[in-house]
């Protein structure tokens, strides 16, 4: 009988030998990780793509906007107009030309043009109503809005807003302090645009902007986190694109942009902050909100790793500068008062006395770049009637139709071609509240980066090249 022998020494060279591969297996799938992982704080590791999209799923392409007051929104609408474009999605638009659904009354599906039905997105002014919008829109949509630290958002309400609200009128100089000195002598509850001066974004989530209760606070609250996906903080924008791009399994291309409907620096007041003290408790409900909703967006960004973040902020930053070399021939936008640009599908609507700056493009711009830069700074009421010019998806019904075209943003006031004012009024809750002071809410971080924005083109003619443009300067980055 044959006996197979093998010596002690060969089993530990053989047990050697598979101990090494293996660790050089694990050297080899660890050193792959470590090129796509970014470092967290206290030394964890979180894996991190820098790839721009998750190929194994599409993209998310069903969103409601809420687009709420002076908090970058026009911005964020402007984003949603060209995705929708690139993509083929079809955008619900107000009827009768309208750039408000309804507002400041609650949103309902009679409000929304027929030919643009059944929408993708929805993206304009309303005053939001889950029940009526689920009528609407398919089940998986995805619901996003945007919140702005309350006194910068507060200032700009009261200086954009002057036109459409009685309660800012009223003062003397239009004076902030005069307001909050004694808001009731100037404040009138049940009147209509009486929302601009106080809790104007829980008023737009379709909250009781008079109340003072800190219980109402947190049951608003614990309702938007139900409903909302994402609540961008504008003055965080950069980061809360790296989230929305995330959520939606966007590319960098997707979110690229150039703030509009920006205020003329003469046209801001200052606010100090003993006035910031008091707009903060003033606006109670809409400082909750936003103290709450700014933690959770830092705990959000902390979740996919800050440096990653970081890193995804850069390169937006990187490919918006090459963007602002094509369309202005320098790195930072070149912006103009409405009288100095010359192309009026770039004019801003100016809002009474209030100067609003936009864009004036370079003048020797390529036909493809012309397209490219034009759909990246145009203003919002422009933007409707492009959309309204806009190829129809082959699955759905859209027969062009001519419409007026509104002249009024947001405030209320949808002035038409035709001429006149149109207000309409909404119910306000029976009993005002007294101006109650809160202590501060929470600690989480703020900056007073303010960004504001809104959005014309000929569509048939260049979008496949306006989207090649895009996509070049985002590669050369």
């Amino acid at each position: 009988m044959m006996v197979n022998f093998q010596p002690i020494g060969f089993k530990l060279l053989k047990r050697l030998f598979l101990s090494f591969s293996l660790l050089c297996l694990v050297s080899i799938l660890m050193l792959r990780r470590g090129h796509w992982s970014w470092s967290r704080e206290h030394g964890e590791e979180q894996t991190c793509s820098v790839q721009f999209s998750n190929k194994s799923r599409p993209k998310h392409t069903n969103i409601v906007f809420l687009k709420t007051h002076k908090t970058a929104s026009s911005t964020m609408q402007n984003i949603l107009f060209r995705f929708a474009e690139r993509h083929n999605l079809t955008v619900a638009l107000p009827k009768n030309g309208d750039s408000q659904f309804a507002y400041p009354n609650f949103f309902n599906v009679k409000s929304v043009q027929l030919e643009t039905t059944p929408p993708n997105i929805i993206t304009n002014h309303m005053r939001f109503n889950k029940e009526e919008l689920d009528k609407l829109m398919p089940p998986d949509t995805v619901y996003i809005t945007t919140m702005r630290e309350t006194s910068a958002m507060f200032e700009s309400l009261f200086v954009y807003c002057y036109v459409s609200s009685a309660s800012i009128r009223r003062v003397p100089n239009e004076s902030i302090e005069a307001f909050l000195d004694d808001p009731f002598k100037y404040y009138r509850p049940l009147e209509a645009h009486s929302m601009y001066v106080r809790n104007c974004v829980t008023y737009d989530l379709g909250g009781n902007k008079d109340s003072t209760e800190v219980d109402y606070a947190q049951q608003l609250a614990a309702k938007v986190e139900k409903t909302f996906s994402l609540v961008m903080i504008s003055d965080y924008f950069d980061e809360s694109l790296i989230l929305l791009r995330h959520l939606l399994n966007w590319d960098l291309e997707d979110i690229v942009y150039f703030k509009a409907n920006m205020r003329s620096e003469k046209a801001k007041k200052t606010i100090t902050p003993e006035l910031s003290d008091k707009i903060r408790a003033w606006n109670y409900i809409d400082s909750y909100l936003f103290d709450h909703f700014n933690a959770s967006l830092w705990r959000q960004l902390k979740a996919i790793g800050l440096d990653c973040v970081a890193r995804e902020v850069q390169l937006l930053r990187q490919a918006q500068e090459k963007l602002s070399m094509t369309c202005f021939g320098e790195k930072t936008s070149r912006l103009n008062s409405a009288a100095k640009i010359k192309n009026r599908a770039l004019k801003p609507w100016q809002p009474g006395n209030v100067e609003i700056v936009g864009y004036e493009l370079s003048p020797d711009l390529s036909a493809e770049n012309q397209t490219l830069c034009t759909k990246l700074t145009m203003p919002e009421l422009h933007r409707r009637g492009t959309c309204l010019k806009c190829p129809p998806s082959p699955s759905r019904s859209w027969p062009p139709q001519r419409r007026r075209r509104t002249h009024g943003i947001g405030c209320g006031v949808n002035r038409t071609e035709s001429g006149g004012d149109r207000t309409s009024h909404t119910e306000i809750p029976p009993r005002s509240h007294r101006y109650v002071h809160h202590p501060p809410l929470t600690n989480a971080p703020v900056v007073t980066r303010t960004i504001t924005t809104p959005v014309r083109v000929n569509v048939e003619r260049a979008t496949a090249q306006a989207d090649a443009g895009i996509r070049n300067c985002v590669r050369d980055t």
